[in-house]
């Protein structure tokens, strides 16, 4: 079923992860659209891998430009570490809201028009958000420019696959994807680091004008799109789709496994912060904004993640990435800095393990509609990272690391509970079958 047929566009992808959609009108061998794209080599080629990665660069900068910042916020506008956890969350909660809105919209305007806007809106908030007034205003403002960011993950994978030669795709996907976890982590070292020297409202600004750079780049490298085809957009279609989607017990199970994964993310990272600047530790602030290169663990261990679901099944590899990441929690709980830093090393490889893992198996098994099936598991991504994030956040006031080590336990319990009962479904199916 095409796009069209089902109401939005290709899928977005998720952060730091690489993983095809049908996305457009898919040209046959031979036909001119196919001589269209564009291929190695060629002057096109080249500025499409550069624009779609100066692109992730502004979204992921901007997404995350506050994660870095929050141990600064709660001591400056006397803020606990969940009330300002919501600079955090609320970015993410706005994007999660409008990813479909945004994919359906790219089918009627254009790819290039709502990436473009995207990036320019959410742009133009960053700059307002160093002048925000308090936590209220802050809160709003990063609500909108996640909505706002949401128009570039919802469109960056269908403008490749329908611009680019199919023989090259996966290397624009990776140099795009790339991106994405270069302004992920950019977004809260930069951040992190010029507020430390000159506060919060500097280190916002700071990503403002990194983001608008990146926007910049995007607008004068983009080729003009010379395969999107109009389609209009049929709401009672998508909703149809949409519902299929979530009467799907496997595709609610994958759903559930991302967003746990993502809240024992979004509790950590939005936490670690104030653990290392608080005693025993007492790091300076802008060492502690170094740990988000920590974020680089997931680059390799989304890359793996392919391989260990071959040798050990989805299941298998779900398993391992649920005690590699419990296995960090618990080692993070140890009063050294060394073991902190080993579990947070652990933590990230098995989130991004899981995350890999999940994601790439809702396509496999969706069989209609995977734009919408991929763009539901991102919803429940970012809603699990601004779940988890706070929750986590509250957990740590309360309580300490102990606290929102916790939660990522609870959410790792749960995550194993659901996989468990996924292998023994299987397991009587296969009985079934082989007792007929």
């Amino acid at each position: 079923m095409s796009p069209a047929s089902t109401g939005a566009s290709a899928a977005p992808l998720p952060d730091a992860l690489p993983q095809p959609s049908p996305a457009g009108p898919a040209a046959p061998a031979g036909s001119p659209e196919e001589d269209l794209r564009h291929r190695p080599g060629e002057r096109g080629f080249r500025r499409a891998n550069l624009a779609l990665f100066a692109a992730g660069i502004a979204t992921f900068v901007l997404l995350y430009s506050t994660q870095g910042l929050l141990p600064i916020l709660s001591a400056d506008l006397n803020l606990t570490p969940g009330q300002a956890s919501w600079t955090a969350s609320a970015a993410t909660l706005g994007l999660a809201l409008a990813l479909l809105p945004a994919s359906a919209l790219s089918d009627r305007y254009g790819r290039t028009a709502v990436m473009t806007a995207s990036t320019v809106a959410a742009s133009l908030l960053a700059l307002a958000l160093p002048f925000a007034p308090d936590l209220t205003s802050m809160v709003v403002l990063r609500v909108l420019q996640g909505a706002a960011l949401a128009g570039l993950p919802a469109t960056a994978m269908a403008y490749l696959a329908e611009e680019v030669h199919p023989s090259a795709l996966a290397s624009a996907m990776g140099l795009y994807v790339a991106g994405n976890s270069i302004g992920g982590m950019g977004g809260r070292l930069v951040s992190g680091w010029v507020a430390a020297a000159w506060g919060w409202r500097w280190g916002l600004a700071a990503s403002a004008v990194m983001a608008l750079l990146a926007t910049l780049a995007f607008r004068l490298l983009i080729p003009a799109a010379r395969n999107f085809r109009r389609a209009p957009v049929d709401p009672r279609a998508l909703a149809g789709t949409v519902s299929a989607h979530l009467r799907n017990p496997l595709l609610l199970r994958l759903y559930a496994l991302g967003l746990l994964f993502m809240a024992v993310f979004g509790a950590v990272y939005n936490t670690v912060g104030y653990r290392l600047t608080a005693a025993p530790f007492s790091l300076p602030q802008s060492v502690a904004a170094s740990i988000f290169v920590v974020y680089l663990v997931g680059t390799a261990s989304s890359a793996s993640a392919g391989r260990l679901s071959g040798r050990l099944g989805r299941r298998g590899a779900l398993y391992v990435a649920i005690g590699t990441t419990a296995t960090g929690l618990l080692i993070s709980l140890t009063g050294s800095l060394p073991c902190t830093l080993l579990g947070l090393v652990l933590i990230t490889a098995g989130f991004f393990a899981g995350h890999a893992t999940a994601s790439s198996s809702v396509g496999r098994t969706a069989t209609h509609g995977r734009a919408q099936a991929s763009a539901l598991y991102l919803i429940a991504y970012y809603l699990g990272n601004s779940l988890g994030g706070t929750v986590g956040a509250d957990a740590y006031h309360s309580t300490g690391w102990t606290g929102a080590a916790a939660v990522g336990l609870i959410a790792m319990t749960l995550a194993t509970a659901i996989t468990l009962y996924a292998t023994r479904r299987a397991v009587t199916a296969r009985r079934a079958m082989a007792a007929h």
